[in-house]
């Protein structure tokens, strides 16, 4: 896949996430991906910060969403090549601070297999 289109993958992923569009959101992902965030980590610890498969992805993104209703993130900077993208954003919840946001999406076939966020 070229870097642009990849950027676009990128680019769908924030608008879907910002828009709170499970379904868009998901439709940008393998059945199998898997997904690592330190949030998880925090709130599930069971997970040891992963999860995969696009159910469990949905049950994640559902629950901040329902928690976080006004959850928005703002982008930085998109860097990509033929395989992944890294992705800079400010995560922004009114009533807590900006969270400087990095996370990689590493992209198959025009779908991403795997994702994971580090928390600045």
């Amino acid at each position: 896949m070229s870097k642009e289109l990849n950027k676009t993958v990128a680019r769908s992923w924030v608008a879907a996430f910002n828009n709170h569009n499970l379904q868009e959101l998901l439709a940008l992902y393998s059945e199998t991906a898997l997904h690592y965030s330190p949030k998880l980590y925090i709130r599930k610890p069971e997970t040891n910060g992963f999860i995969s498969g696009k159910k469990s992805l949905s049950d994640w993104w559902e629950d901040a969403f329902s928690r976080l209703p006004d959850l928005h993130y703002e982008l930085v900077r998109l860097t990509a090549d033929e395989d992944a993208v890294f992705m800079e954003y400010v995560r922004q919840v009114p009533g807590e601070p900006d969270m400087k946001v990095a996370e990689i999406l590493e992209i198959q076939d025009g779908v991403i297999v795997a994702s994971r966020v580090y928390h600045g």
